[in-house]
């Protein structure tokens, strides 16, 4: 009797990475020895990954929905939905949201300081959020009902529900620091889409008011730390309509995403979210209880799950941070992760497990953003990588198995039998090779 086939699904957000004086002109994934991850790698098929499309600097919520199967430019409708949904904040037909910042503003010049107020936000962000829900916008009596959910670090979602609403609208974020903060526009002449920008515009400016009198700012003010005055508004967004994940791949599956972001999108998806403790999505995560979650929740009898989604944000943070001793640890982290996964599934007498690593785009520390180099992709069936990892550590010479590539890096990558393809080939590539029979010796 065949086993039941199964995958999981390792993504590191802003994985991609380009080389760096102080690692000896490499990337970080060159620099490093991650044996778990490399025998992925070498026992597997590999190639480079353009999340999107080539040339394209995309962010996480694209690239999410492009690697999943879903066409970003047919269905993407903002980010808002996403982070406000994983938040907490239910969306129905008609309501709009955003993905958020608390921010610091200069009222004298309404410049833009730091779009981050700080990113040790977790003791002051569920706070403010729950003062600034119910918000009045006085132009409109009662008509329209403003919500906030924190989300992570200096993160909410923020939802508006009423009639006549419209997502078609530019933000209020200027995207960098130190320039103005922008007043939202209609993106076409239709008199829903004015009328939102004329809310959002109103209910950015009641934002700012209600926060510089709180207590919090009041504090903040007497420590000389940058004042949270500011909630900068951007990717509007409506829920997306969209076949299911199950209905799309014939997979049941499970997302553990503590970014909201993510967890919202795969809300959209039907995917089961998982919830786990101590998985923060930021520096204080617990990627050892991400790991023990995934295990349980594939393994489970009683859930059934075929496809298990991991997503680990810190490394995309270190990134942005341009901070290269972080991005490291997280890296060796993450393999460590990657170990436990195999250890665990390896067990299994009725699973074949199929496993697969790789980014949603990249975020070199040099640049502090996310940028178009393609990011590595490997996948291997699990008791392979497994037993070319044990081989490895044993110290027997070991070549590659399916392709030329023994290392999970940009560079080892684009010698990959995949070659260099886009996130709409993803899900294609791993139902192929679940299916995959094993060769007979």
């Amino acid at each position: 009797m065949s086993k039941i086939k199964k995958h999981i699904f390792i993504m590191v957000d802003g994985l991609g990475d380009v080389s760096i004086p102080e690692l000896d002109n490499k990337t970080p994934l060159q620099y490093l020895d991650l044996p778990f991850v490399n025998a992925i790698s070498g026992s597997g098929i590999n190639g480079l990954l353009d999340p999107v499309e080539p040339g394209l600097a995309c962010g996480s919520d694209t690239a999410h929905l492009s690697i999943l199967g879903y066409n970003p430019r047919k269905y993407y409708r903002g980010r808002g939905a996403f982070e406000s949904m994983g938040a907490g904040l239910s969306m129905t037909p008609g309501d709009i949201a955003f993905k958020s910042n608390f921010a610091t503003l200069d009222p004298k010049t309404n410049i833009v300081i730091s779009r981050r107020a700080d990113r040790v936000f977790e003791h002051l962000g569920p706070t403010l959020c729950e003062y600034l829900s119910g918000i009045k916008l006085p132009s409109f009596g009662d008509k329209y009902r403003v919500d906030f959910q924190y989300a992570t670090e200096h993160r909410c979602g923020v939802r508006i529900r009423g009639p006549d609403l419209d997502d078609n609208i530019t933000s209020t974020d200027p995207l960098k620091d130190n320039l103005p903060l922008l007043s939202s526009k209609p993106l076409d002449s239709s008199p829903s889409a004015l009328l939102t920008s004329k809310i959002v515009n109103e209910l950015s400016i009641e934002i700012h008011k209600a926060l510089s009198i709180h207590p919090i700012n009041d504090q903040r003010r007497k420590e000389g730390k940058p004042l949270a005055n500011v909630v900068l508004l951007r990717g509007c967004g409506a829920r997306i309509e969209v076949p299911t994940f199950q209905e799309l791949h014939g997979l049941k599956a499970f997302m553990i995403a503590p970014t909201c972001i993510i967890a919202g999108l795969g809300m959209c998806l039907n995917i089961d979210i998982v919830k786990v403790p101590d998985a923060t999505g930021d520096y204080h995560t617990n990627l050892t209880s991400k790991a023990k979650h995934l295990v349980s929740n594939i393994l489970s009898q009683e859930k059934n799950y075929t496809f298990g989604f991991v997503h680990i944000k810190a490394v995309d943070d270190a990134g942005h941070d341009k901070n290269v001793a972080i991005k490291l640890e997280f890296l060796k982290k993450i393999d460590e992760m990657v170990g436990f996964i195999m250890n665990e599934l390896v067990k299994s007498q009725e699973f074949e497990f199929s496993i697969n690593i790789t980014g949603d785009h990249s975020t070199p520390v040099r640049s502090g953003d996310h940028s178009y180099e393609p990011v590595p992709f490997a996948v291997s069936k699990l008791n392979a990588a497994f037993q070319y990892h044990q081989k490895s550590q044993s110290g027997e010479k070991m070549v590659p198995q399916m392709d030329s590539v023994a290392r999970f890096d940009e560079i080892s990558a684009s010698r990959g039998l995949l070659g260099r393809f886009t996130g709409a080939e993803v899900m294609g590539i791993i139902k192929r090779f679940m299916k995959k029979k094993k060769k007979k010796k």
